[in-house]
């Protein structure tokens, strides 16, 4: 049986959608969620759907009883992750999963993103407890910059931090995938996973092929960090989030958003998801 923690979430949902694709019978599958009634449709799948709060232990036993794999999406709490994210890694072993999958961040171990704290300090937890356990080290999800598609065409500019930073992202369906076959592969424990995107591009590079698609002049307009953290706040972004995003764009200025080891495609077996192509379909 595989659990997969912040199944009603965006990467949850897609890594239930990837196991099913690769013929992992529903009934083996569950969706452990927060409320059972935004999985309705995956209960109509087939797929176990039980309450699991990352706050509360006790339904997380519950969730993990029988289980022999868990995938532990990371919390989306900022500055709440690690508490969070124990309580899993404590039910897990308490009940006795074999494997624990857990999605981390690219180079956890020395990136310059402020994210890296919470994630390097659960990995080292799971280091501790002595669960076995697989780490997936998510490099940045493309439609984090796609999400601000809307108001660069509508202000003529796309800004950030980033610099000239070389930026390997994926788009989520890649990382569900290779969650899946990590998930559905034996002999995992002990492995670390460095997966981003196969191609990287720059912010800039990013601005001219949005212009290109769109036909129209988009430059982007680099900041400082402080000053692209008041943009964000002044388009109504909470200070968490447009903290978190400055401080990722110059974490990407410093090489922490780059991996040109091709993991990833190697690992789900196919390239990864274009800039173009997912730029395209946003479009649409």
């Amino acid at each position: 049986m595989i659990v997969v923690t912040g199944a009603s979430g965006q990467l949850g949902r897609l890594v239930i959608n990837s196991l099913l694709a690769r013929k992992v019978p529903a009934a083996q599958i569950v969706a452990a969620v927060r409320n059972p009634a935004r999985a309705a449709d995956l209960a109509a799948l087939g797929v176990q759907v039980r309450a699991a709060d990352y706050t509360q232990p006790a339904t997380l036993d519950a969730a993990f009883n029988g289980a022999d794999q868990v995938l532990l999406v990371s919390s989306s709490e900022v500055g709440q992750r690690f508490p969070q994210h124990k309580n899993v890694i404590d039910a897990a072993k308490r009940v006795g999963v074999k494997l624990l999958a857990y999605t981390s961040l690219l180079h956890a171990d020395s990136s310059p993103l402020g994210l890296r704290d919470e994630h390097f300090a659960t990995e080292q937890y799971l280091l501790e407890v002595g669960l076995p356990h697989v780490v997936l080290r998510n490099g940045w999800y493309t439609e984090n910059y796609l999400a601000s598609i809307p108001p660069a065409v509508q202000h003529g500019a796309y800004i950030g931090s980033a610099g000239e930073g070389r930026i390997a992202s994926a788009a989520r369906a890649d990382y569900a995938d290779a969650a899946a076959v990590v998930l559905t592969s034996p002999d995992q424990a002990g492995k670390v996973y460095e997966l981003a995107g196969d191609e990287s591009y720059t912010l800039a590079e990013f601005a001219a092929e949005l212009s290109r698609q769109t036909g129209k002049q988009i430059p982007y307009i680099n900041m400082a960090e402080a000053e692209f953290k008041g943009a964000l706040l002044g388009a109504g972004l909470p200070e968490p989030i447009a903290a978190l995003l400055a401080d990722s764009d110059t974490g990407a200025s410093k090489g922490g958003l780059f991996d040109d080891s091709h993991t990833l495609s190697t690992l789900i077996g196919r390239p990864t998801a274009s800039l173009a192509a997912l730029m395209q379909a946003a479009l649409k």
